[in-house]
């Protein structure tokens, strides 16, 4: 089982970058990209609610859940 991280196609569907985020949350780059990239451990709720606010979206535009395991998915994109 995996959750699926889908920052980075919320932020292009928003025409927003990386680096425009960061400055509207007062989250660090290399924070966000720990996120967007899925390597992230957790998330706190105030962060999720200020990414839900700026990108006026939900948390399920950002997370997805699957029953497919990390490797599987992995392997599914040849990594």
């Amino acid at each position: 089982m995996a959750i699926i991280v889908n920052l980075d196609v919320v932020l292009a569907q928003r025409k927003m970058k990386l680096k425009d985020l960061s400055e509207k949350l007062g989250i660090t780059i290399q924070n966000l990209s720990v996120l967007k990239t899925g390597k992230a451990k957790a998330i706190r709720f105030t962060t999720l609610d200020a990414l839900c606010e700026v990108l006026n979206c939900s948390p399920g535009d950002i997370l997805h859940y699957t029953e497919k395991s990390r490797v599987e998915l992995e392997q599914d994109r040849g990594e």
